[in-house]
């Protein structure tokens, strides 16, 4: 029996500050979202097994003492071990954002392997620019990506917030493995540039990559393309209204912002195959 509409559990709790509009933005995509405090998972008061849909949102968990999304990421691959094996296994999709990815994969998620296996493999760390950065940036995607969440993307624009958003791996080898399976899903890019041809390999200025990233990453996938990680807030630009040059811009029509495509990706999804 396919889904009708999928439920999403939203996390929160230990600092985690964008709960609320995250799952607002997966109801206005078609799903049924609940926030759902992390300890209500570990002490069994709920189980990923009720959800088709996880969300990691942004914010400070355990106030990023140790490493942005440290603390977290831990109590997740070890108290949730099991549940998340088995929501993987399952074929369901799960996102991370901002805060949300550092956690995905300090648990090892991500990158990840086809069957989760929790060891890190890169890490998420200081911005070059030595600060915190608040500001809007363009993305391009990478078509040939597996990734469930970004079908029918080329580039969009929103807005980050992040002191700790610059990707890093130990060596130029696993990042050409990433390339190579078309895991680096989405990648900051020049506005200037040519839409659809925006992706290069060499590191861009400041501030047009914000925080110095390898290959100005800005989000990845697993290999299966169901596990998604970004820095760049999409449930913040989900209106044409939150940009902040649209009173200068061409007047739209279209009131929903190109980003909600992430969030309606997930939800067809869902509807297509659980």
């Amino acid at each position: 029996m396919m889904v009708e509409i999928p439920k999403v559990a939203v996390l929160f709790g230990f600092g985690i500050n964008c709960d609320r509009e995250t799952a607002a933005i997966f109801e206005l995509a078609g799903a049924k979202s609940e926030r759902v405090h992390v300890n209500h998972f570990i002490n069994g008061d709920k189980d990923l097994s009720e959800y088709h849909i996880l969300a990691v949102p942004g914010g400070f968990s355990f106030g990023d003492h140790l490493g942005s999304g440290r603390l977290l990421g831990n109590r997740m691959r070890y108290a949730m071990r099991e549940q998340l094996t088995a929501f993987a296994a399952a074929g369901k999709p799960i996102i991370g954002i901002c805060n949300g990815f550092q956690v995905l994969v300090k648990t090892g998620l991500l990158p990840g392997r086809e069957i989760p296996d929790f060891e890190q493999r890169a890490s998420l760390t200081l911005n070059n620019s030595g600060r915190y950065e608040d500001r809007w940036i363009t993305l391009e995607f990478d078509s040939e990506s597996p990734c469930i969440w970004t079908k029918g993307i080329t580039r969009l624009e929103c807005p980050i917030r992040h002191g700790e958003g610059r990707f890093v791996m130990p060596n130029f080898e696993d990042l050409d493995t990433l390339d190579a399976n078309h895991q680096l899903v989405t990648r900051y890019v020049d506005p200037k540039s040519e839409v659809g041809a925006g992706i290069t390999d060499e590191e861009l200025p400041f501030p047009i990559c914000p925080n110095g990233s390898a290959r100005n990453i800005a989000g990845i996938c697993d290999p299966t393309g169901l596990i998604f990680g970004l820095m760049p807030h999409p449930e913040a630009a989900y209106a044409t209204f939150l940009h902040p040059q649209h009173t200068r811009n061409e007047i739209v029509e279209e009131i929903e912002g190109e980003c909600m495509k992430i969030f309606r990706n997930a939800v067809e999804y869902c509807q297509s195959n659980l």
